[in-house]
């Protein structure tokens, strides 16, 4: 449909035997938009301290030619100082490429998709595809988060997806599912969902960083409220530099805990497969990808009420916990495990019908309406 598209993104990749890597979701998402060009230009981070970690996917097109930019990011005043120093540099790597673009699809909160948001009132005439996947709520934002929000808010000349649907939501803000599930991922889910029983001992799965910020510390917590003879296994999929200390925290649980660190597509669904509930008491989402994974296979997630979330999740097909309430998470938690098991199979086949809106096949269709049109 369009000839070139220019990425530009923090997106970690890494080259290793003349083959590029990049974090699998956003492989995943790109190979279902790809078909619609010719060429495309990537721009992200270099990071080749992701080698060997198993949710990175070799890019396969020989359509996508990849430019590395030189990590930024942290939280001390050098870090920060370094940030604005790699500034001009970015500016000038995504300017060029921005002018041989048809199409300009960022992907922000990021430093780079910042630069080139701004770079889209100065170039006007292409077609500026931005993607906020970051909260929509702005009492949930770090501050440069919400720097970037309301430049997007400015930026009525291009079109930007974001997470949900909100009230005073301007026109060129769509709102957009995330893309996560094939259609065979939706047939073999229901396969599995339909002869998945909820009478304990119950199986937990949490997917994310391992971090305060994602709720594992709650979680935890949660889980010694719990009698240990309703818990089968509990799965952590993910990693982080506190993994060591969750792990000690975690240790109450014996062998019932599995810290898997980061895994592949293939093996995150298969541990879905396997279990009831999806922990995820985070403090600032947009649309976890999690939820709808785990709505494939019927897993009903518990789950804080923020960003977008409550937006699919209600009482119907899963567990809500307000983060500003009085009440732990551990409350919700209990909740959802002592809920009659005929419930719990209706929500499991409630929240299964919300994953076909997460299908790659949806998003194509939502980017030719409403972008491409």
């Amino acid at each position: 449909m369009y000839k070139n598209l220019t990425i530009v993104s923090d997106t970690a990749i890494f080259l290793e035997d003349g083959k590029y890597y990049a974090f699998g979701p956003v492989v995943n998402e790109l190979e279902s938009f790809e078909p619609l060009f010719d060429e495309i230009v990537w721009i992200g981070f270099n990071r080749p301290d992701k080698k060997g970690d198993l949710s990175m996917k070799a890019i396969a097109s020989e359509k996508v030619s990849v430019i590395l930019l030189k990590e930024v990011g942290g939280k001390t005043l050098f870090s920060s100082l370094n940030i604005l120093f790699r500034y001009p540099e970015m500016f000038f790597v995504i300017l060029k490429n921005a002018f041989k673009a048809d199409v300009i699809h960022t992907r922000a909160p990021s430093h780079p998709a910042f630069i080139a948001v701004l770079i889209s009132f100065l170039i006007r005439n292409k077609i500026w595809w931005n993607k906020f996947a970051g909260s929509w709520d702005s009492s949930t934002l770090p501050f440069f988060y919400r720097v970037q929000k309301n430049i997007l808010l400015k930026a009525k000349h291009t079109k930007v997806t974001i997470n949900g649907f909100w009230e005073n939501q301007p026109k060129h803000c769509l709102s957009f599912e995330n893309p996560c599930l094939s259609n065979e991922d939706i047939k073999k889910g229901k396969t599995i969902a339909d002869t998945k029983s909820f009478q304990p001992p119950f199986t937990f799965c949490f997917v994310g960083r391992l971090e305060a910020a994602k709720g594992i510390d709650r979680i935890i917590e949660a889980l010694k409220s719990i009698p240990l003879d309703t818990i089968e296994k509990v799965h952590l999929i993910g990693d982080g530099p506190g993994k060591e200390a969750y792990q000690n925290a975690a240790g109450f649980l014996g062998d019932k805990v599995v810290f898997h660190g980061f895994l592949n597509k293939d093996n995150v669904h298969a541990l879905l497969s396997e279990s009831h509930f999806l922990l995820l008491p985070s403090n600032s989402e947009g649309f976890p990808k999690a939820i709808a994974e785990g709505a494939c296979y019927g897993v009903i997630p518990v789950a804080s009420n923020v960003g977008s979330i409550g937006h699919y999740i209600t009482e119907e097909n899963g567990f809500l916990w307000d983060i500003n309430s009085d009440n732990p998470y551990g409350l919700v938690l209990n909740k959802a495990i002592q809920t009659d098991e005929l419930r719990l199979k209706e929500m499991s086949v409630t929240v299964l019908e919300l994953a076909e809106k997460f299908t790659f096949d949806n998003y194509i269709d939502q980017l030719k309406r409403q972008l491409f049109n």
